[in-house]
């Protein structure tokens, strides 16, 4: 069964649910119900990294994020990530109980993200992206996405591991929709275990996605039943977690598909 890591947007403007849990008060009530409903990582961000999404400045982020998590350290019990790109976001989280940096830069994007990351012994998420939010999605090529994608993941665990990460406390993400077309979405889907030959876990973020209405041809579709189809598709796949905002709906129909299924398969 992959863990699921459920999706908190302290942000006005995330792609699908952007304003919905902006205020301190519908955060932690959201935070709770998440966890009530079977997460087993509750991952909080304060800057949304949609496509040609503004940056946000880290007062701003910081402003976002630290009410909220004063608040839920003491009534959330599963492991909390927080999903960031700035050293001191991630330092000041990690200070008020967050125990995985998720970022979607690969920790690149902050020369200090490192070693907070080293030096709190935080669980790390490292994604693949081609580009930054602002320009990932202009034009996405790949010589071979799985290939490419796998080489940069590869390199990056590897030098994470040389600059002081243990190697156990490394998760990678291929970062569907982060600098990909729809083909590649789906394709790194179709082969997602093809990760597994780094040796870490993987988090696969999924859910509500762009290319999950170009296959069902509706841009106005509710995503949430595709979503779901995708986490089974990777559960097949086993990838350890799986990065959704409805948590319910997914925990159970991977709960009731797993133990339908032959096991041998």
């Amino acid at each position: 069964m992959p863990l699921i890591m459920g999706i908190l947007n302290l942000t006005p403007d995330s792609f699908s649910d952007g304003g919905r849990f902006f205020t301190i008060q519908s955060a932690v009530d959201q935070a709770k119900r998440l966890e009530d409903e079977g997460a087993d990582i509750l991952d909080i961000g304060g800057e949304s990294t949609r496509p040609y999404s503004q940056a946000v400045a880290e007062e701003d982020e910081l402003r976002r994020i630290v009410p909220v998590l004063e608040k839920i350290q003491d009534r959330v019990r599963i492991p909390i990530s927080i999903d960031t790109t700035k050293a001191a976001v991630a330092q000041a989280a990690v200070d008020l109980g967050a125990e995985i940096i998720n970022d979607v830069s690969g920790l690149e994007a902050d020369p200090a993200m490192v070693e907070i990351a080293r030096s709190r012994q935080a669980g790390v998420c490292a994604m693949h992206m081609q580009g930054t939010p602002q320009t990932m999605q202009d034009n996405p090529s790949y010589n071979n996405v799985i290939a490419d994608i796998l080489g940069y993941l590869r390199k990056r665990d590897a030098l994470l591991v040389e600059q002081g990460i243990a190697p156990e406390r490394i998760c990678l993400d291929p970062g569907i929709g982060f600098g990909k077309s729809h083909v590649h979405n789906l394709e790194l889907v179709q082969k997602a275990s093809e990760f597994h030959a780094i040796g870490r876990p993987i988090l696969i973020g999924h859910s509500r996605k762009g290319f999950i209405a170009k296959v069902l041809g509706s841009k106005d579709i509710d995503r949430c039943f595709g979503t779901i189809g995708v986490s089974l598709a990777l559960s097949l796949h086993r990838i350890q977690v799986l990065r959704v905002h409805d948590v319910a709906a997914n925990k159970q129909a991977l709960q009731l598909f797993l133990a339908s299924i032959d096991k041998a398969i």
